[in-house]
């Protein structure tokens, strides 16, 4: 009886650390596993700081300013092409199928200037272009403007440089009276590219109107200042004579 009192002694202690060491294997069982928790949390905050699982996520930041690029101007340089033939047009031209709109002087704010003396004649000036032999001179518009008819007046024509090309980006003035309302047009070579690559093309009237050295044309730099005296011409009342014709030739 005592040698079975005392094996049942022995063995109660032993049942007692089977339980205190499966509690301490869970408890660490669970430490690990809040461990790895905590590891993916760290983890995602340091890759995405402004992850939701951040309490302290980083303030929001200010976007920098894009200032705009800087471009180039282009500038204003005469091109050199073909070198035409000089001659004056007639009235062989082969009329277009279609109306090709045209590029119509911008009237533009210029002070009025004085109505020239009837008769007046060019004075050298010594300006670098001047006026091309066999101009001016008097066609019908129905090779340009075939659906006008005989409802318009208008001067055109094309400034050529020294060797005979085409210069185009200059200004041309139109100044003077036509029944005494005063008129002031500019525009630019090779904006009526119909009569030559730098072509240019005034309207008067959308009418046939008779004047007599009370309008002129002149070339002008960018800037304004002539480049050529002012070259006065009449207009005629004639269907088959209202369209002026001049061309301006580079002389030095």
């Amino acid at each position: 009886m005592d040698h079975f009192d005392i094996i049942d002694a022995r063995k109660a202690p032993r049942r007692r650390r089977r339980r205190f060491d499966l509690v301490w294997n869970l408890l660490a069982i669970a430490l690990l596993m809040m461990t790895l928790c905590v590891g993916a949390v760290v983890a995602t905050i340091f890759m995405n700081p402004s992850s939701a699982w951040n309490p302290f996520p980083p303030p929001t930041r200010v976007p920098i300013p894009e200032w705009p690029t800087p471009t180039n101007t282009l500038k204003m340089t005469l091109e050199p092409s073909w070198t035409p033939t000089i001659g004056v047009p007639t009235q062989t031209f082969t009329p277009r199928p279609t109306n090709t709109p045209l590029v119509t002087a911008t009237p533009f704010d210029l002070p009025p200037s004085s109505t020239p003396t009837v008769g007046a004649t060019l004075t050298p000036g010594g300006f670098a272009f001047e006026l091309n032999d066999g101009s001016p001179s008097w066609i019908s518009s129905a090779s340009f403007h075939p659906d006008l008819g005989c409802d318009w007046t208008g001067v055109a024509g094309q400034v050529l440089g020294i060797n005979g090309e085409p210069v185009r980006s200059q200004f041309i003035h139109m100044g003077g009276s036509v029944e005494g309302q005063l008129i002031n047009l500019l525009t630019i070579t090779g904006s009526a590219p119909s009569y030559g690559l730098a072509g240019y093309e005034f309207t008067i009237a959308n009418r046939l109107v008779a004047t007599n050295d009370t309008l002129w044309i002149q070339l002008e730099d960018v800037q304004g200042l002539p480049m050529s005296d002012r070259i006065y011409f009449d207009t005629i009342a004639d269907c088959n004579q209202n369209l002026v014709i001049i061309y301006l030739r580079q002389v030095r």
